[in-house]
This record gives structure tokens, C-alpha cells and sequence, in this order.
């Protein structure tokens, strides 16, 4: 699966230079996250992937959602079709630049953020810093997670959810700390009175964890 991205390259890349991939949400597109450059650090490649698939309005998804059935609220096969895209054009594009010693972080909203979850606890040496916004970790994208806490220590968790959350419901956001914290992983939990966005308090305490 090659994934259509766009990208900001910092004026110097070298083996060291971080780079941040960002996953937007259902029906959403590349540019989205994309607009949260212009406060991350300019030294960083930002590289913003679309998802792979089309929607029934506009935007692009990462897998099909079913609104009415909680137990099956996500497309398993393709979650794990996209996942997989997404763990491949990583790899690719870390390879290109040559980021043989820089950190990767990650950032995802919603479905993005589902996806952070399970790169993240599968591949924890590969990544660093890890941002899901309005999210939840999906069970069944974690059959396979590591964990042995030397591994997962590296990472740091940055979880944000809108207490009027209309289309992920705070409790399955809640989740997240349950799982992180069983993990013994390094995480920020925080609640917003927003729905399911992202408002002006959540994204400059977003910002304040991309700049430690």
C-alpha cells in the first residue's frame, strides 16, 4: 500500500532530525493535522499521510465504521490493511531521509489516533513521543502488544478527549489510561470541555508535550 502524504522538510535534515507523522480522522484528508505546523519546532520533518480510502460524503478513511454497533464498531481487516500501510510508508520515508538516529513521533485524531494506539504498543522501539487525540485504544487492534516495560519506556503518551464527545464517548477515551497505565507506560491524560475536536486549551498543551 503506498499512502499519499504530504510533508514540511526543516532546511537541514541529518541522521538526528525528528520527524512527526500525523494520521487524521474519519471523512477528514492530509491537510488537517497538517495546519499544526506552523507551531511545531522548524527543525522537525512533518510528513501528514492520507488515508486509503474514499468516504460516502468527502474525506478519506483509515477503515469502514459502523455508528450502530458498538461491538463491531470498526472494519478489523481493513484497520489491519491500514495499519500495516501506515507501519510500511514509515519505514519508507524514515529510509529516504536517511533519520538513522532522530526520533519518531507519532499524532493522530480519532481513527488516526487508533492506529497511533497499535503502532505505538506493537513497535515501541520504533517511536518516541505519541499524541491520540479523541481517540480509544481498539482491543482488537492490541491481539499482539508488547509488553515488557524496558521496551515501552521510551514512549511518551500525550491523550486528549472532549468531554462531550458525540462520537467516541469519553469512556472509551478513558480507557487509554487503564491500558497505559497497566503498562507502566509514561502518559498525560487530559479532558476538555469540547466535543469531538480539538480546542484552543487542548491543542497548546498538545504543543507544550511536542516541545519537551
Amino acid at each position: 500500500m503506498n499512502l499519499d502524504y504530504i510533508v514540511r522538510e526543516p532546511e537541514h535534515i541529518t541522521p538526528n532530525t525528528t520527524v512527526l507523522f500525523m494520521l487524521h480522522g474519519y471523512g477528514s484528508n492530509e491537510q488537517d493535522l497538517f495546519s499544526f505546523r506552523e507551531t511545531l519546532p522548524a527543525d522537525w520533518l512533518i510528513v501528514s499521510f492520507r488515508a486509503p480510502r474514499d468516504t460516502q460524503f468527502e474525506g478519506y478513511s483509515w477503515f469502514d465504521i459502523d455508528f450502530n454497533n458498538a461491538e463491531n464498531f470498526i472494519d478489523l481487516p481493513q484497520a489491519k490493511e491500514s495499519l500495516n500501510g501506515v507501519l510500511e510508508s514509515i519505514l519508507k520515508i524514515v529510509n529516504h531521509y536517511g533519520l538513522t538516529e532522530g526520533k519518531v513521533h507519532l499524532c493522530g485524531f480519532s481513527q488516526g489516533g487508533i492506529l497511533c494506539y497499535a503502532l505505538a504498543l506493537k513497535h515501541p522501539d520504533m517511536f518516541n513521543y505519541v499524541a491520540c487525540l479523541s481517540s480509544y485504544p481498539e482491543e482488537k487492534l492490541l491481539d499482539d502488544i508488547v509488553k515488557d516495560k524496558k521496551k515501552l519506556e521510551r514512549l511518551r503518551f500525550f491523550i486528549s478527549h472532549g468531554t462531550d464527545d458525540a462520537v467516541i464517548p469519553m469512556e472509551w477515551g478513558r480507557k487509554a489510561a487503564d491500558l497505559l497505565y497497566d503498562l507502566s507506560c509514561y502518559f498525560t491524560f487530559r479532558e476538555y470541555m469540547s466535543g469531538h475536536g480539538v480546542n484552543q486549551k487542548n491543542y497548546m498543551d498538545l504543543m507544550d508535550f511536542f516541545s519537551k
